[in-house]
Order: structure tokens, then sequence, then C-alpha cells
């Protein structure tokens, strides 16, 4: 069988922790370290399940299934279309690559100062830089994997190293009030709310495109490569969240009650470097979010090409570069307030999906996953929107409270599925 030689492995693992680690993924482990002091590691445990855990196994999923539609249609195939346009959608043009620009040119406005037409000429050069880099989808791996993701890896490297030869403080402080108690319970919670998982379901497309780029071609070996590489770049993610982590830590230690990681990260570097601290800040974050802008308008461009290939994916990229350029500048709140419920409706839903794909033999019982996803689809939509009481009594189930009210009712399906088929076998 065919195989990835082990630098194509790398630059491909290389890529795919590019396209993951954007703006939310800096600010998280700080901003959770700030916040956790002395519970800091069991805190980092639970971010490690819902921050890197569930979205590698997104990647496994879809490469196993052999993409993100095979897998949706084992629920049926209009849910497959409906779901995968919306996972798209909300998660690329509708959010989060409008974002990349938005964030990024707030952490250079200490540096450049701002205004509207600084911010409008920052982002048409951002997104027409992402755009003629992902003009290239398969050969993503020639500029996030072997230059940006390396020069990103040394300047946190960088960071961090400041941190351990100039110590801000000799100990973790405090926890704050949710991280008391439990700690690693709301480090589940708060790495719930990155929503990688959908970018999971996502990824794995533009990275089998980049291992048959470099000669793999059989679907065992791509489905393997795209599978070693997710465990990589987990590994790696793991690296570098423990990093920002322990910088977090320190930081929230000397300045307590700030409010954002961008803050703590903002805050620990110009502590320990100066204005140079803020230049090295801007540049991490400029860099992370051009790679995430960089490998979602591929993964959108490639998916709606695919979906309607009469239309040439340059054409597709270039629209959807153009549409999160005005987006960014025009109306990124309104978006974000209209994807936002978007988002909290099928995130759940991404997740029972990808867990089903890891029990065995669910496939042969075909109750199991319409009803399943059935129940989570119709909690989770409930909670999400503004439905009054409806939304009242979906928030009041199990768990409800803390956003997981949708684990009973799959819990629910799953059962309801496995007896059905049980009683059709009857």
């Amino acid at each position: 069988m065919q195989k990835l030689s082990g630098k194509s492995l790398l630059l491909v693992s290389f890529t795919l922790f590019s396209m993951f680690f954007g703006a939310g993924n800096l600010i998280f482990p700080p901003h959770l370290g700030a916040q956790a002091g002395v519970n800091l590691w069991p805190a980092f445990a639970g971010l490690a399940v819902s921050a890197v855990g569930l979205p590698i196994a997104g990647v496994v999923a879809v490469a196993q299934a052999g993409g993100l539609d095979k897998l949706a249609s084992r629920v049926h195939p209009v849910f497959a279309m409906v779901f995968t346009i919306l996972v798209y959608l909300s998660i690329g043009p509708c959010l989060a690559i409008p974002r990349t620009a938005s964030t990024s040119f707030q952490m250079l406005v200490p540096l450049i100062g701002g205004g509207t037409g600084l911010q409008l000429a920052y982002s048409v050069l951002f997104f027409t830089a992402a755009f003629l880099v992902a003009l290239r989808p398969e050969k993503l791996t020639d500029w996030l994997g072997r230059i940006l993701c390396p020069c990103l890896i040394v300047l946190i490297v960088v960071l961090f190293a400041g941190c351990l030869i100039h110590p801000l403080a000799a100990h973790y402080g405090t926890p704050s009030a949710e991280y008391a108690a439990l700690p690693a319970v709301q480090g589940i919670l708060y790495g719930y709310q990155t929503m990688d998982t959908l970018a999971g379901l996502n990824f794995g497309a533009v990275i089998a495109l980049n291992i048959r780029a470099r000669g793999v071609t059989e679907s065992r070996a791509v489905e393997g490569g795209t599978i070693r590489a997710g465990f990589i770049a987990g590994g790696l993610m793991l690296v570098v969240y423990a990093m920002l982590g322990h910088a977090g830590a320190e930081t929230g230690t000397v300045y307590p009650g700030l409010a954002t990681g961008a803050e703590v990260l903002t805050a620990l570097a110009q502590t320990l470097f100066g204005r140079a601290g803020l230049v090295l800040i801007a540049a991490i974050f400029v860099i992370a979010c051009f790679n995430t802008c960089v490998g979602l308008i591929a993964c959108v461009g490639q998916y709606f090409h695919q979906l309607l290939p009469r239309i040439p994916y340059p054409a597709i990229a270039a629209f959807f570069a153009v549409a999160s350029m005005l987006v960014s500048n025009l109306g990124l709140a309104a978006i974000i307030r209209l994807s936002t419920p978007v988002l909290n409706a099928i995130y759940p839903a991404a997740i029972v999906l990808i867990l089903l794909s890891f029990m065995p033999g669910l496939e042969k019982h075909r109750a199991v996953y319409p009803l399943c996803m059935g129940l989570t689809a119709l909690q989770s939509i409930a909670a999400a929107l503004p439905l009054g009481a409806v939304s009242a009594a979906a928030n009041a189930l199990p768990l409800g409270s803390m956003g997981f009210g949708w684990v009973l009712p799959a819990l629910a399906g799953l059962a309801g599925g496995l007896l059905l088929n049980k009683s059709d076998l009857q």
C-alpha cells in the first residue's frame, strides 16, 4: 500500500494544525490558565477533551466515511445536504472567515492605529493574499505546512521561552469561582465553546487533496495519511495549548481580572519584551488568522465547487473571499448575531454524528442514526433559537444549564433506535 513519507506526513500535519489554530485557539488556553490558576492542569485536561479530542475525532470520522456528505448520509440524504451546507456556511463566510481579518486587525491597532479606512485597506490586502494562497487547495502544504506554520510555532515558543527565562510569578494564582470546584468539567465546557469540531468536519477533504498531490492515490492510503496527520496535529495542539495555558496562569497571577485571552497575551508580551512584545503578539495573531482564513476559503470553495461543478473553483473562492471581506467591514456584528444561534443548533448534531461513527455496527441498525440525530437536533434547535416556552423547556432538560441538554435526547434516540431494530428483527 502507498504511504506518505515522513517529511510529507509532517508537512501535512503542520498544514492541518495551522488550519485549526486560529485566533480562538490562541485566546482560550491563556484565558483558561489565568482563570484556573493552581487548578490549571485539571482544567487543561478537560479542555484537551473538547478542544482537541473532538475536533481530531471529526477529522478521523470524515476520513473513514469518505467525506462529510457520506457520513451525514447515514441519517438521510436530505439531512446530509442541509447539514453539510449549514456547517460550511456557518463556520466559513458567515462567521469564522470574516472574523480572521477583524480579529487580527484589532491586534495591530496599538501599532498602526485604527480607523475605518485603515481596516478596509488591511482587509483587502488580507483577503487578497488569502485568496491567492487558497487558489491551489492541493498545494496548501507548500505555504501553510512548509512556511507559515513553522513561523507561527517559533513565535509562540519565543513567548513561552520568555516565561521560562523570566517567569512573571513564582507560582500559579488562586482559581476563579468557576474553576475552584470541578476544574476539569469547567475545562470541558470552556473547550466546547471553541466549536472546532465543526472545523474538523471541514478540513479532512482538503487534507486528503494535499496527500493525493504528494503521489498517494489509493483510498486506504489517503485515509490512513489523513488520520495520522490528524493525530500529529492534535498532539502539536496539545503542546502549544499547554505552553499558552502555563503562560496564562503566570500572567493571571500578576494581572488578575483580565477579561480575555488577548488581554492576557498582550500583558504577558509587553511585560517580557516591551513594545517589541506588541509586535510579537500582532505577528502571532496575523499568521494564525491568515492560516485559518486560507484553510476555510479552500474548504468552502472546494465543497461548493463539487456541489456546483459548472462554476470554476477560483470563481467560488473569490466570491467567498470578497463576501467575507465585506462582512468583516460592514456587518460582522449582525452576522455573528444571526450565525451564532445556527452554530449552537448544529454543533450538538455534529458531535453526536461523530460519536455514532465510532460505534461499530450501527449502520446495520437503520433507525439509530435518524432517531438519535433527530432528537438531538430538535433539542438543540429549540434551545438555540428564541422560541419562548419551547426554548425554556429544551433548556430545562438535565445538563441544559451547561449547554448539554441534548445529551439525554441523544441517548434516548440511540436506545430507541436499537430497540426498534430489535423489534423489526423479531
